[in-house]
């Protein structure tokens, strides 16, 4: 689910179109997902993130970063670097995303006690993203071809009227074998979506809290991911929020990870 803007009147339109290309009263459950994908989104955005663990027993450990993103090109790049507390600070990732069908996302941390960039392999993007209930995978951007998509029911959730769509995903190895996806009709953005490991289990539920309009895009801000076996929640909370301030590309390097933003 893409933690970024959604530009609503052009998302709507896009929606209309799907519905017309279908020809039918509901647009295909593809069209959908590609409506989610492709909707409108500033040039670049940045703000503080706040990454809250939370145990099985109801204890916390705050966690503070600094995330630019940007688009060039067709290429989404994300970088962030932990603040806070002392055992992370330094610590950075970065993730470049590709609209170009079939690629996957590319990904690097630097660990400042190894000193060193490492590249995530795609054998590792299933592990624990700094001990969170987010993996690797779930903070890259993933194209909807990489999947079989069927509209499998509607449903009100939280007053919105919602598609529930169903992705399975094409390949056997993704970390994944399916995902459900309730998607907001009117505002044509993911709201909640559960994660079903490689036998079928429902493994852990993603669900977006709080939207705000910034300067005309409607925002993610409040997210929180919960693994079910676990009963472990991470939320990650999205403040002082700037959009188009100009973020150049050479931002997105090995360099500025081991530097710091």
């Amino acid at each position: 689910m893409k933690i970024k803007a959604l530009n609503l009147t052009a998302a709507l339109l896009l929606g209309l179109m799907a519905v017309v290309a279908a020809g039918a009263e509901e647009p295909t459950a593809l069209s959908i997902m590609q409506a989610v994908y492709d909707r409108p989104q500033p040039a670049d955005t940045s703000g503080l993130l706040t990454m809250t663990l939370i145990d099985a027993k109801g204890k916390e450990r705050v966690r503070s970063l600094d995330q630019r993103l940007a688009t060039f090109g067709g290429v989404e790049k994300k970088i962030m670097e932990f603040l806070s507390p002392a055992d992370v600070k330094g610590t950075s990732f970065m993730n470049w995303s590709y609209d170009e069908e079939g690629r996957s996302d590319d990904q690097w941390i630097y660990l400042p006690a190894l000193k060193r960039v490492k590249r995530i392999s795609s054998d590792s993007k299933g592990d624990a993203f700094m001990g969170s209930d987010f993996t690797y995978d779930d903070l890259a951007e993933r194209h909807p071809s990489r999947d079989t998509h069927t509209i499998i029911g509607t449903e009100s959730l939280d007053g919105e009227a919602c598609w529930i769509i169903e992705s399975k995903a094409k390949d056997t190895s993704e970390v994944y074998s399916k995902t459900v996806s309730w998607i907001s009709k009117d505002r044509l953005t993911g709201i909640k979506r559960d994660y079903y490991d490689r036998k079928g289990a429902l493994l852990k539920t993603l669900t977006v809290q709080e939207l705000k309009t910034i300067d005309g895009y409607l925002m993610i801000t409040v997210t929180e991911m919960h693994t079910i076996r676990k009963n472990t929640r991470t939320r990650m909370v999205f403040d002082d929020l700037k959009l188009d301030t100009g973020i150049t590309d050479d931002l997105f390097s090995e360099r500025t990870l081991t530097r710091g933003l």
